[in-house]
C-alpha cells in the first residue's frame, strides 16, 4: 500500500509542475485533464502528508520517553499522547485504504432518473410524486438542475411515471445507491376504514451516457413527432413539438414533449435513450462478472426491494444494511444525506474487503 502512495505522490509532484507549463497552459483540452488528474490525487497526497507527519510525531514521542526514564510525570504525559497518535495513525491507515479503493469511473456523471408506480394503483402513483419531489428537493439542496424529460401525470395528481435528468457535481456518486423498489406503508387518504396498505414504486438511477460511452446510429432509430398533450398553452395540439424515438434494436421507446421545441425534445430524448443502452451494457458486464464472482458489491439490481417509508411510525428502514431512521418528513422533504452518507460508507466497506481478498 505504502509503495503505491509513494508512486501517488510522485505522480502529483510531476502534475503540480506541468500545471505552470506553457504548453500545457496554452492546450485548454491537455491543461483540463491534468487538472482534473491533479484534483482526484490531491485528497490522497493530502492524507498520506497528514500519516507522515504523525509517524514522525510518533517516533519523536519515543525518542522523549526513552530519555525521560528518571522524570514519571512526563513519561506518563508522553505515554498518553503516544497512545493518542497510535490510534490517530491507525484511523488514517484506514481513511487511506478508502481512498486508495478504484474510483467508479461513472461517479462526476449527471443521473438520469426514472421512477414508475408499482404495485398499489392510485396509492403507487402519488407515493411515485412524492418520491420524485423528494428527489427535486435533494437536487435544490445540493445546488443541482432538474430537467423533466417525460411525465405521465394521474387523474388523482399523482404519477403513473417520470423521467428526468439531474445536472450536478458528482450526483451519480451520491444517487447511484437509490435504484430499487421504495415500498411505502400508510393508510390511502381513499380508504375509508383506516387499514393501512403497501404500494411501491421503482426507482432506476442511470449515469448520463456522453458521445465517447455510446454511439448512437441514425439508422437503428425511428423518431416519431406529434402534437404534445396536456398543459401547455396555445401550442398544444397544434404544433408537432413532441417527440417519440424508438430504439430499433432493442425496442427501447423515449417520449419527450415537456418543451415546447422539437429540437429540445429530440435533444432531451437521445440524452435519455443513451444513458439507458450505457445503463444496458453496464448491466450485461454486472452479469458477467457475477457469473466469476458470487459475492459481487453493489450490483444495482433494481428489482430489489431497498427501502421503506412507514407513516404511522415516521420512521424509514433501508433493508440493506439494517439502518432505521425516525425521520421520515424531514427525509421526503429532501432530507436524504444521512442515508446516503451511510450507504455510500457501507458500500465502499465491502469493496474494500473485496480489494483485500483479492
Amino acid at each position: 500500500m505504502f509503495d503505491k502512495l509513494d508512486s501517488i505522490e510522485k505522480r502529483f509532484k510531476e502534475l503540480d509542475s506541468l500545471l505552470v507549463q506553457p504548453e500545457v497552459i496554452s492546450n485548454p483540452q491537455k491543461y483540463k485533464e491534468t487538472s482534473r488528474l491533479h484534483a482526484e490525487l490531491s485528497p490522497i497526497v493530502e492524507k498520506y502528508s497528514t500519516y507522515k507527519k504523525v509517524l514522525g510525531s510518533i517516533e519523536e514521542s519515543k525518542k522523549i520517553l526513552a530519555e525521560a526514564k528518571e522524570d514519571e510525570e512526563l513519561q506518563q504525559l508522553v505515554e498518553e499522547e503516544l497512545g493518542e497518535l497510535e490510534e490517530t495513525k491507525a484511523n488514517l491507515i484506514d481513511e487511506l485504504k478508502l481512498l486508495l479503493i478504484p474510483k467508479d469511473p461513472n461517479d462526476k456523471k449527471n443521473v438520469i432518473i426514472e421512477i414508475r408506480a408499482g404495485t398499489g394503483g392510485e396509492e403507487a402513483s402519488l407515493f411515485a410524486q412524492q418520491i420524485f419531489r423528494m428527489y427535486s428537493r435533494y437536487a435544490e439542496n445540493h445546488g443541482w438542475k432538474v430537467e423533466v424529460t417525460g411525465l405521465h401525470p394521474t387523474g388523482v395528481g399523482g404519477l403513473k411515471e417520470v423521467t428526468a435528468i439531474i445536472e450536478g457535481e458528482a450526483a451519480y456518486s451520491r444517487l447511484k445507491y437509490e435504484s430499487g423498489v421504495h415500498r411505502v406503508q400508510r393508510v390511502p387518504v381513499t380508504e375509508a376504514s383506516g387499514r393501512i396498505h403497501t404500494s411501491a414504486v421503482t426507482v432506476a438511477v442511470l449515469p448520463e451516457a456522453e458521445d465517447v460511452d455510446i454511439k448512437l446510429d441514425e439508422k437503428q432509430l425511428r423518431i416519431d413527432r406529434f402534437c404534445s398533450s396536456g398543459p401547455g398553452g396555445q401550442s398544444v395540439n397544434t404544433t408537432y413539438s413532441a417527440v417519440r424515438i424508438t430504439h430499433l434494436p432493442t425496442g427501447m421507446v423515449v417520449t419527450c414533449q415537456d418543451e415546447r421545441s422539437q429540437h429540445k425534445n429530440k435533444a432531451r430524448a437521445l440524452r435519455v435513450i443513451r444513458s439507458r443502452l450505457y445503463d444496458l451494457a453496464l448491466q450485461k458486464q454486472r452479469e458477467t462478472i457475477a457469473k466469476e464472482r458470487r459475492n459481487q458489491v453493489g450490483t444495482g439490481d433494481r428489482s430489489e426491494k431497498i427501502r421503506t417509508y412507514n407513516f404511522p411510525q415516521a420512521r424509514v428502514s433501508d433493508h440493506r444494511i439494517g439502518l432505521t431512521l425516525h425521520r421520515l418528513e424531514e427525509i421526503l422533504n429532501g432530507g436524504l444525506d444521512p442515508l446516503i452518507e451511510a450507504l455510500i460508507t457501507h458500500f465502499q466497506t465491502e469493496k474494500l474487503k473485496k480489494e483485500v481478498e483479492a
